[in-house]
């Protein structure tokens, strides 16, 4: 039985190639801290999670702080017990799931190198599908979002992803103006995070609805949650909780009041594989699609993110373009961006990506 003797922490910054503009803000760096836990045994297992302020109230300063509380907990238990590593970790401290995703990631990847299995095989999963991210539009002026679409369909992707959640007049003229240029053949998917009230996301999905909308991510508030059953039942398009969506509690909760079509579920807002998985069975019983996507990871999390998307025929949506963004990838393995952003996901036992030892020594680091 493998044993935790050693934990790394480091803090992971890396600049974007420009900013990622959202209606929560813009972003300049993925701000990322990765954990390394190591083994009596010799194994040793990458995590890693991109604390996103806004959205789940943490900071990469802020998890590098938590993650000397969990790792001096979890120092020295059994690595392969998730179910008793991820009670622990909650009982220490309160949210804070960016961090304990890591953690739980790390867990995930020492248990099925121990299996043997890559870590789908390892979660019950089957490389039975196709797996095809999309690209992602950032918020701005409409002629730069309608010009960085077609840059985006120009590089060959199939399903592009639109950052909306601006003035009702203009995210009309956003989409009109994007469909326009890409043509009809191109899947297109919005994310308003919760940029909209109610009045208007009804007034604007009504309005586009004839661009043919994959789904539009949080439309209103997260807060706002109960007023997402009309919302729904007044959208011509499909709604995906994201925000509202963070652990299976809230899931359980969305699919009891009808709220929405479709889950996004990110390891960063469950607190890791453990927690997502429940999530992926309440779907499964509800018969709700779900999206598997992230924050601002490298290629290691979204690695395992892309793991997670086969081990349910629910999974139907991934959007895993972040790493592309990046001005720099210290990641070794992992998941393959091919042709049409198709995702080739690694076959080897584990998580099957690590961090490039020379990238760790320039960053801080801490050990427990």
């Amino acid at each position: 039985m493998p044993y935790i003797s050693q934990i790394e922490i480091y803090a992971s910054p890396i600049p974007l190639k420009e900013p990622f503009v959202i209606s929560l803000g813009p972003l300049t760096h993925a701000e990322n801290v990765v954990i390394m836990l190591r083994t009596k045994e010799g194994l040793t297992g990458f995590g890693e999670c991109s604390p996103f302020l806004t959205i789940n109230g943490e900071s990469m300063g802020t998890a590098v702080v938590v993650a000397q509380l969990l790792a001096k907990a979890l120092k020295g238990k059994e690595a392969l017990d998730i179910e008793g590593c991820s009670a622990l970790m909650d009982k220490i401290i309160y949210a804070n799931s960016s961090i304990k995703s890591a953690f739980d990631m790390a867990l995930y990847d020492i248990a099925a190198q121990h299996a043997g299995l890559p870590l789908y095989a390892f979660l019950g999963g089957k490389k039975n599908k196709m797996v095809q991210t999309d690209y992602t539009v950032s918020l701005g002026p409409i002629d730069k979002m309608v010009s960085d679409a077609q840059r985006i369909k120009d590089r060959g992707f199939e399903i592009i992803k639109v950052k909306l959640g601006g003035k009702k007049e203009e995210d009309i003229l956003r989409m009109q103006g994007i469909r326009a240029q890409v043509g009809n053949h191109i899947k297109l998917r919005i994310d308003a995070n919760q940029g909209w009230t109610r009045t208007d996301a009804i007034d604007i999905l009504k309005t586009i609805a004839p661009l043919d909308i994959q789904h539009c991510e949080e439309p209103i508030p997260r807060w706002e949650f109960m007023q997402l059953p009309f919302l729904r039942r007044e959208s011509p398009i499909p709604i995906m909780s994201d925000e509202s969506c963070c652990d299976h509690h809230d899931a359980k909760q969305l699919i009891d009041l009808h709220a929405c079509d479709a889950l996004n579920v990110k390891l960063g807002k469950s607190g890791g594989i453990f927690k997502a998985l429940k999530i992926i069975r309440l779907a499964e019983q509800a018969k709700l699609n779900l999206q598997i996507g992230g924050f601002l990871e490298s290629r290691l999390a979204f690695t395992a993110s892309a793991h997670l998307a086969l081990c349910s025929d629910r999974i139907l949506h991934y959007d895993f373009d972040t790493p592309m963004m990046f001005m720099e990838d210290p990641v070794l393995g992992g998941i393959q961006y091919g042709d049409k952003g198709i995702v080739h996901i690694p076959d080897i036992p584990g998580i099957g990506a690590s961090i490039d030892e020379a990238y760790l020594k320039r960053l801080e680091k801490i050990v427990v």
